[in-house]
């Protein structure tokens, strides 16, 4: 399965050990867990926590189980969350693949255009304008590639790392 919430990328990877620590051992409701996200992260809204929560669990940091969501055991590191994050994040494996088809630097604008085909029909007709809404996307899932160094920033745009 793979989900698409998907947070502004931190500048570094102890915003997501810290998103991860604030999600309960013993599991708690979706609420529960938002509201703590909100109180030790300082999350504006629930939207916002609830997205990190899902995104806790697209990289195998947080699952759900019967009893609501707990953290896992997995150490939040790059090395450990990479897989994950390819395999489970949609979009994400996708724009890896632009990248490393590239003969140069891509700008997010033009990743954007090379996955514009990706984007499901019910997405495109959910917003009035889906464009915008997924190429800020695609800049997101380029800034967690770089986070990740699965991709490097460059002064014209992005590469595989």
């Amino acid at each position: 399965m793979r989900l698409k919430p998907l947070p502004e990328a931190p500048t570094d990877l102890d915003a997501v050990a810290d998103a991860q620590s604030a999600v309960p051992l013993v599991p708690g409701s979706e609420n529960d867990c938002c509201a703590r996200l909100m109180r030790r992260e300082g999350h504006e809204s629930r939207d916002v926590a609830r997205t990190w929560l899902t995104f806790l669990r697209a990289l195998e940091l947080a699952e759900e189980t019967d009893s609501g969501f707990k953290r896992t055991q997995r150490e939040p590191t790059a090395e450990n969350v990479r897989a994950s994050f390819r395999e489970r994040v949609f979009g994400a494996s996708e724009t890896l693949t632009v990248l490393r088809e590239a003969e140069g630097p891509l700008a997010a604008e033009a990743v954007f255009d090379r996955l514009r085909d990706t984007v499901p029909g019910w997405e495109r007709e959910r917003r009035r304008q889906w464009v915008d809404h997924w190429t800020d996307r695609t800049e997101r899932l380029l800034d967690w590639l770089v986070l990740l160094d699965l991709a490097e920033r460059e002064e014209d745009g992005y590469v595989a790392g």
